[in-house]
């Protein structure tokens, strides 16, 4: 049956509510040696307070940098934005590099893996402590992993007119919640599809799964790396962004109120082997948040989540209940490590008809059998993604990858087209082609590329990757920024020291009072 959509929005009058999508870029990347160990430094001041800096900022370790670009109209704006973050960066971090890839380098021990420091305000405070409680819960070499976000929206307008199109006589902002879990449902069932096309981590080194049960080989003998032949993400598998503990929280996103109630559970509710181990370490000191499943929501992993900006001290959950879902953020990507920003617009524009197409297509409430259908297609495209006899759940049923996949893009490509016709051009049709011709066979994905990579040059993966970081620093150090955006980022990041100072200077009571009020926040799960 034709989607109804597509007529449409090839109207004049409509077409046109296309050009207001707006995204934005979050990408993370660890800093390393010249000799590719894991940067032992503090988070350069140069670079600001990663508290209070717009779009320098760090993730779990003092290491692990994260760079952020605001939602803009294009693709080319959000990288220009994110070249310039890297280019002001390598001026500022001397003989380091960024790690292009989302597994990590050579890491020891936890104790050689720094947590990220804010300062002593009390939400600089309560970020630190939240990353403690991540080390001990599920231990620190997980959480260097690093990945790309990509932040995606639609404008009021659209909304307006797909309300009126849908005949829906909902307040706006309740249709537009109601759409984005829509498609937050349909990108769950789908989005496999990305981690097939783009996973960029079929192995590892070593040193990263020490210690750890896992079933991964050596590649052509070399103990130095593991893998797993068919593999496309192990990031998004068992040993990267993924918990046991979790895996029996069953979150629902068939509306708001479910999903705020699962979440709440989990996050009040104390869970017994994290309250055995206790709020504070023997010593008295915060060594968690909380003993709950999740101590707050950032702890949920998800491949998706539902956004709205929050206000200081907020929990995005509350930013949620005020004022329902603003924009989505997508959390699958791997860092693609023969692109200087791990990511490009071609990549982008394929988000973009994927999620476009995620939010038009019919999206049925899902049960748990679903959910658990996505846990298990996950696990499947994680080790056997390339694997050509893969199949796959639809619907409780087995079906190849390669036929369902076939489907998804040949459904895209209308929306591709009105796309282009939006832009007055080719390139979203030209995005969509290039990632079939990956499904057909005929260009590899970027897993398959890195093992032939290492195979035909007889690397393991640490030198084949300490060699593409060396290459990217060169791609950025010859192309310093001008003297102007130079200062500018300086300014900022002096700045974004001031204000943390401020912050630091307007706190009010004790961290025990703030973190008290801040759990008060979930009062609100009382009334789902």
């Amino acid at each position: 049956m034709p989607n109804p959509y597509l007529a449409a929005l090839a109207r004049p009058s409509s077409l046109q509510l296309l050009k207001g999508i707006r995204r934005g870029i979050e990408k993370e990347s660890l800093r390393v040696t010249e000799s590719g160990m894991l940067a032992q430094s503090p988070h350069p001041a140069t670079l600001g307070s990663a508290l209070t800096h717009d779009s320098i900022t760090t993730d779990f370790s003092e290491a692990l940098l994260e760079f952020i670009t605001p939602p803009v109209a294009t693709p080319e704006e959000a990288l220009l934005q994110l070249d310039r973050i890297h280019r002001y960066t390598y001026s500022q971090i001397g003989d380091e590099r960024l790690w292009v890839n989302s597994m990590p380098c050579h890491i020891g021990t936890d104790a050689d893996i720094p947590v990220a420091r804010y300062g002593h305000s009390h939400i600089g405070t309560m970020k630190t402590v939240y990353r403690l409680g991540l080390g001990l819960r599920y231990g620190r070499a997980m959480q260097t992993i690093a990945g790309i976000h990509y932040n995606f929206s639609l404008p009021q307008e659209f909304w307006l007119w797909l309300r009126e199109f849908e005949q829906s006589a909902e307040e706006l902002g309740e249709f537009k919640t109601r759409r984005y879990f829509d498609l937050i449902r349909n990108f769950r069932r789908h989005y496999w599809l990305l981690v097939y096309l783009f996973g960029a981590t079929p192995a590892v080194c070593s040193t990263f799964v020490q210690g750890r049960q896992h079933s991964l080989q050596r590649f052509d003998g070399d103990a130095s790396t593991l893998y797993s032949p068919h593999a496309t993400s192990l990031r998004m598998g068992d040993l990267g962004y993924n918990s046991n503990e979790q895996k029996s929280l069953i979150v629902c996103y068939n509306d708001l109120p479910s999903y705020l109630s699962t979440l709440c559970a989990a996050i009040t509710r104390p869970y017994p082997p994290y309250h055995r181990l206790g709020v504070k370490d023997a010593a008295g000191d915060y060594q968690q948040l909380s003993t709950g499943l999740l101590q707050i929501e950032n702890e949920f992993y998800s491949p998706i989540r539902p956004k709205n900006p929050v206000g200081p001290g907020e929990t995005a959950l509350a930013a949620l209940d005020k004022r329902g879902v603003e924009y989505i953020e997508v959390r699958c990507l791997d860092l693609n490590p023969y692109m200087p920003l791990g990511i490009d617009a071609a990549q982008m524009r394929f988000l973009d008809i994927f999620l476009l197409h995620c939010l038009l297509d019919k999206s049925p409430k899902a049960d748990e059998a679903d959910y658990r259908s996505v846990q298990e297609n996950q696990r499947r495209i994680v080790y056997d993604g390339r694997d050509p006899q893969l199949q796959l759940i639809r619907n409780g049923d087995e079906v190849h990858l390669s036929d369902w996949a076939g489907r998804l893009l040949a459904e895209m490509a209308p929306l591709a087209d009105l796309l282009d016709q939006a832009w007055d051009g080719d390139n979203f049709q030209r995005a969509l082609e290039a990632q079939s011709a990956v499904l057909r066979g005929d260009a590899p994905t970027p897993a398959a590329r890195i093992l032939d990579d290492l195979a035909r040059n007889d690397q393991s993966f640490f030198s084949w990757a300490a060699g593409k970081a060396e290459q990217h620093r060169q791609f950025f150090l010859q192309r310093p920024l001008e003297s102007s955006a130079q200062d500018q980022f300086a300014a900022e990041a002096r700045s974004s020291l001031q204000r943390r100072t401020q912050l630091e200077a307007a706190d009010e009571g004790c961290f025990e009072d703030f973190l008290g009020k801040y759990y008060a926040q979930y009062i609100f799960c009382q009334r789902q």
